[in-house]
């Protein structure tokens, strides 16, 4: 046996692992998050070697989408889309998501069109390795706690871009309140707003409850909703109105009844 262990080191702390991550689901989610959290980093070490000699663009961002997408066969997830005539338009539009955690940077990237600029909070450049791949890959960095506005520049509205207007994650099997910049930025342009709605990672990953297990995930792409005709003055409902639609997909598509939680 000592012999055993001597010369397939690596194989009995795999199994030893394994084992582990069978009697106990806390070291089973803690073995996910690092697997999950490595995987990103290092992928993104070789999207930067790509795309380092092709320069800041947002045709990186293929490069990146399938580096991380790539994690969901790792982890075991199966991701469900919905919807996905509603996304079949070559003009620019803005796409809103809610956000609940950092799983939401691999299972976006399952609808992510092309020519898409992602919008995302300043501190993501500073992350390392990821923060870079993000910054070759042409994503928007915005400082929440300062002036979060995007730019109406016309190269920017030759892409579609894609916001979390909830502005932070949030773990309450709900949905905050939605900040406006997304809104205000279409009806400035007057382009569509394409809601994008992730199921809650409930039945497979709770943060509070220490458990990660395989599972599947459900996107529903809505109707886009458009802004020709809207003012300023009609920011405010407009954001309300998507919210409840999102709200309401959510909710269905997460198992949810009498808009319960499953917190």
């Amino acid at each position: 046996m000592e012999l055993l262990l001597l010369h397939y080191p690596f194989t009995f702390l795999l199994i030893a692992v394994l084992i582990l991550c069978w009697m106990y689901p806390t070291f089973r989610y803690f073995c996910m998050i690092t697997v999950y959290q490595v995987w990103i980093f290092a992928i993104s070490f070789l999207v930067i070697i790509i795309a380092l000699p092709r320069g800041r663009r947002c045709e990186n961002m293929k490069i990146l989408r399938m580096a991380i997408l790539s994690a969901k066969y790792v982890l075991g997830i199966k991701i469900v889309v919905k919807g996905k005539e509603n996304l079949r338009t070559k003009k620019p539009c803005i796409l809103v998501l809610n956000h609940q955690n950092s799983l939401d940077i691999m299972v976006m990237m399952q609808i992510l069109p092309d020519r898409c600029v992602p919008v995302a909070k300043k501190e993501v450049l500073y992350m390392g390795t990821f923060g870079l791949a993000c910054w070759l890959s042409g994503i928007i960095f915005i400082d929440p706690t300062g002036d979060a506005s995007i730019s109406m520049s016309s190269p920017l509205l030759q892409f579609h871009v894609l916001i979390f207007p909830e502005g932070t994650r949030n773990h309450s099997g709900s949905m905050l309140p939605f900040k406006r910049g997304a809104f205000q930025l279409a009806v400035r342009a007057q382009i569509p707003i394409v809601p994008v709605v992730i199921s809650s990672y409930n039945s497979f990953y709770s943060q509070n409850e220490k458990r990660f297990t395989s599972g599947t995930s459900t996107i529903q792409i809505l109707p886009a909703v458009e802004t020709v005709g809207l003012s300023p003055d009609d920011v405010p409902k407009l954001t309300e109105q998507v919210r409840d639609s999102m709200m309401s997909a959510y909710q269905r598509i997460s198992g949810m009844t009498n808009g319960g939680s499953h917190e």
